[in-house]
């Protein structure tokens, strides 16, 4: 495959990517979009016109955000409870779901929880919110996305996917000590895998998916590592933060484009050995092999959760 360039890179914004970008009449979810850079990412897809739900744990902590989107923006806002690591949750938030939805940001996540937590469902906490939360989601959304005839998801992975695979027969930490780094690692791997077999699955049905690092913001994320770590020359504001999640969710150089790992705005190179700056997408992270494991695993993870 030909890597995919675009014009834009480390500096541009989220409105610099999506200018002249027309989504009126487009329907929209950011997971997480009531802080950090999901709240950037509303906003510019409200801006372009379209209407946007945020997903988020807790509504009422979401009324001024959502207030302060629909006074700047052309489209409208609405609020919607989700709690990722329920996967009870989930599923009552996608069977509520009705009519087309045309694009799906996956940006919710937590990072570094520093003791194991299990779900409710026995899962390991950072997997469940970061990954099989949003694998359920895009599961019980399908028929909406397939509605929307070109249907696009973005899911948010990090840099932290160079830290580690996906270790398929021990996901839950039950035989390795838990680490809080590999637990994030694992689960930001898993987010790149799962858009190359989205893809791979559900194409020929118009639906595609594209995964990103979005670079060093710092947010809430750092709560549990004392603040972003980053040198500053490598660090990016919200609004630059957001533009490689808003470039795959609504921008025409990504129309037909799915399976791919995104960062700075530009498709990212594949690497084999971790680098020293920490660029690109280990192989093992895109690998369609992995991915098609993944999906499997997750499926068994999720059962009886919605009819496939």
């Amino acid at each position: 495959m030909t890597r995919i360039t675009t014009p834009f890179g480390f500096h541009s914004t989220a409105q610099e990517v999506i200018e002249g970008v027309d989504l009126t009449g487009k329907r929209a979810i950011v997971t997480g979009g009531a802080s950090g850079i999901g709240i950037e990412t509303a906003r510019a897809l409200v801006n372009a016109g379209a209407n946007v739900t945020l997903a988020v744990r807790r509504p009422e902590a979401a009324e001024s955000i959502a207030a302060e989107l629909r006074s700047g923006g052309r489209g409208t806002v609405d609020i919607r409870s989700i709690n990722l690591a329920d996967l009870s949750s989930v599923k009552s938030f996608a069977e509520s779901w009705s009519g087309p939805l045309d694009i799906l940001v996956n940006n919710a996540g937590i990072m570094a929880v520093p003791q194991r937590e299990l779900t409710s469902q026995g899962w390991e906490m950072q997997f469940a919110t970061n990954f099989l939360g949003h694998f359920a989601l895009v599961l019980g959304l399908q028929n909406a996305l397939i509605k929307a005839e070109g249907a696009r998801i973005v899911s948010l992975s990090s840099n932290a996917n160079l830290l580690g695979p996906v270790v398929f027969d021990d996901i839950n930490f039950d035989f390795r000590t838990y680490d809080a780094f590999a637990s994030y690692a694992q689960a930001k791997s898993a987010c790149a895998l799962i858009a190359v077999e989205i893809t791979r699955r559900w194409a020929k049905l118009g639906i595609f998916a594209n995964a990103l690092n979005p670079g060093a913001i710092a947010t809430n994320l750092q709560k549990h590592t004392g603040g972003l770590k980053t040198p500053i020359e490598r660090q990016k504001n919200v609004q630059q933060g957001a533009a490689t999640s808003v470039l795959l969710a609504a921008s025409p150089l990504l129309e037909g484009i799915g399976g791919r790992y995104f960062e700075d705005c530009n498709e990212a190179l594949v690497v084999t050995k971790r680098p020293a700056d920490y660029r690109g997408v280990a192989a093992y992270a895109v690998d369609p092999d992995n991915a098609q494991r993944l999906w499997e695993v997750a499926t068994r993870m999720t059962v009886g959760l919605f009819y496939r």
